[in-house]
């Protein structure tokens, strides 16, 4: 499970300017239409992502689109996950759905308690598999909880089960229309799952949900620190 530090120091909002860089250009300009940021503090940080490289084909069936334009609809900010204001933020829980430590504890304190109230009426929610309630007092509508896999060496599915946690909170986004959804590093805390591999995983399921589907439009990775952001960005190269 990511940790999501809300503790961190009150600095000025950074002049938006800093962002005009060739490299972010094209990354900024489509984030601002789709996220607005909440409070005095502006603690993001664009990644430094570009679309590049070969026009190819991704996913499969009459919507399958272009690769670069899967690209333009993922991207990589630095930050705490609880103040975007998007249609859905993704919690890393556990399968009780009570609330927990790093980000699952982090987005329950935002939300404030109704949120547990609600979560305590979904009877948990098996590792691999997503639920969804309301936002509450969060900055988001939404908050699309689902249980990552704990790290086992490998030889358990887990895998398939970090996948299927994509897979299963992109769907009911799509399913309920909507149209910005932002993940953290599910696994990679306290479940040690490995970073570089965990962002292989996120970046080729999410590209592939998003090849064959229109919704959701926009996908930001939230990334608590610069070696998640880093693997993100290496991931996305890997498929650009």
């Amino acid at each position: 499970v990511c940790s999501s530090d809300l503790g961190e120091g009150a600095a000025k909002p950074p002049d938006k300017r800093q962002f005009q860089k060739p490299v972010a250009d094209a990354v900024e300009a489509d984030i601002n239409q789709n996220v607005r940021w909440r409070g005095r503090r502006h603690p993001y940080r664009l990644a430094q992502v570009k679309p590049e490289g070969k026009v190819d084909k991704v996913g499969q069936g009459e919507n399958a689109m272009a690769e670069t334009e899967v690209l333009r609809r993922m991207t990589i900010v630095e930050g705490d996950i609880t103040r975007l204001e998007v249609a859905a933020i993704v919690n890393a829980a556990n399968e009780t759905l009570l609330g927990g430590g790093g980000v699952d504890g982090a987005i329950h304190a935002a939300a404030g308690p109704a949120l547990l109230e609600e979560c305590r009426g979904l009877g948990g929610c098996p590792t691999g598999e997503a639920r969804i309630t309301r936002g509450y007092a969060l900055a988001a509508r939404h908050v699309i909880h689902t249980v990552g896999p704990i790290w086992q060496g490998g030889g358990e599915g887990e895998e398939a089960l970090l996948a299927g946690c994509y897979r299963g909170s992109l769907t009911l986004a799509r399913d309920r229309d909507l149209k910005a959804i932002a993940f953290p590093a599910i696994s990679t805390g306290v479940y040690r799952f490995p970073p570089a591999r965990a962002a292989e995983i996120a970046v080729a399921t999410v590209a592939q949900f998003l090849a064959d589907d229109r919704i959701p439009e926009k996908v930001i990775f939230c990334c608590f620190g610069e070696v998640s952001a880093d693997a993100h960005r290496a991931a996305l190269s890997g498929i650009g």
